[in-house]
């Protein structure tokens, strides 16, 4: 494994700080459908790319949004999974994120509406992820690179397993790379981060995890591999690039994904960031870090997909 440690820059310090006593002033985060609107309005201002236009679309029976380029490679394109808790999060709102990793990359994504609980629990997330993934391929598109930001990020390494799965028996063409952002990869949230790290991260909680946990799983168990990519047969898994903040409850998500990739003998990359939060990338207004991050994301995707 490639593990790389980002030191913060000293600008980003002090806008962390801004950004916590502002975070601090208002209520805690609603990993509910209660707070479906508040997390859009802020996913939303996300600064657009100029040169990404939008598409609203449906790929493999799953509502979705395409960001496009001009620049795209034919037969090429990312499947970008959303965030928010399997609770929250759309398409729509993630459209200026997504759009600015298209302008890096130079490469179309789809980002599919998959299915949010409680309206459509465990396994619907999946089912529509499948259903995109083998959507796109029906559209003549055979070079898919897989992404998403936490549980979204989770999401992406389970549809990257089943379809590298698929892809040994002939049934679908083999990611050809997964890249995370804060990825949720254990729902059993077994992890040590969730202790260590719950003073300094000012975002989530564990017990807004679980709160959404159970809405999106019931009683399932968290660890089958369908909703936690940890405990997942990586065998043959395509390239995976992680990032993370250093502050995150879901720091050791991270490493241990990456860590367990590794032990399955497939490359990944693992990028920490000193002083960042949950999808920090997301605050391009905000942070050289998540410029930079974007940019590092865009090259791995880049590379891969035209490899």
């Amino acid at each position: 494994m490639t593990e790389t440690y980002h030191k913060e820059h000293l600008l980003d310090r002090a806008a962390m700080v801004a950004m916590r006593a502002m975070i601090a002033l208002q209520p805690a985060a609603d990993l509910s459908p209660d707070g479906r609107a508040a997390f859009d309005d802020l996913m939303g201002r996300t600064p657009r790319a100029d040169t990404v236009t939008y598409e609203a679309a449906e790929i493999g029976g799953v509502p979705g949004w395409w960001c496009r380029t001009a620049e795209a490679t034919p037969g090429t394109a990312i499947l970008y999974f959303h965030g928010g808790a399997y609770v929250v999060g759309s398409a729509q709102a993630y459209r200026n994120f997504v759009g600015q990793i298209v302008a890096r990359a130079k490469v179309d994504a789809f980002i599919p509406d998959y299915g949010l609980a409680p309206e459509r629990p465990f396994p619907a997330a999946v089912e529509d992820g499948d259903a995109a993934y083998h959507g796109l391929v029906a559209a003549g598109i055979s070079r898919i690179a897989i992404l998403g930001d936490s549980a979204g990020g989770g999401l992406a390494l389970v549809i990257a397993t089943r379809m590298t799965a698929a892809a040994r028996n002939g049934l679908a063409p083999k990611p050809v790379a997964a890249v995370v952002i804060s990825p949720w990869t254990d729902l059993a949230l077994t992890g040590d981060s969730m202790t260590t790290r719950a003073a300094h991260d000012p975002l989530l909680t564990g017990e807004a995890l679980e709160r959404a946990r159970i809405t999106y799983l019931g009683a399932t168990d968290p660890k089958v591999p369908e909703a936690s990519p940890l405990y997942a047969d990586l065998a043959g898994f395509p390239p995976v690039m992680l990032h993370v903040g250093e502050d995150e409850i879901l720091l050791t998500d991270a490493q241990r994904m990456a860590d367990s990739i590794v032990t399955a003998s497939s490359p990944a990359e693992l990028h920490v960031w000193q002083g960042m939060a949950h999808v920090f990338p997301a605050n391009l207004a905000l942070l050289k870090a998540a410029a930079q991050a974007l940019d590092i994301v865009a090259t791995f995707v880049r590379l891969n997909l035209r490899a």
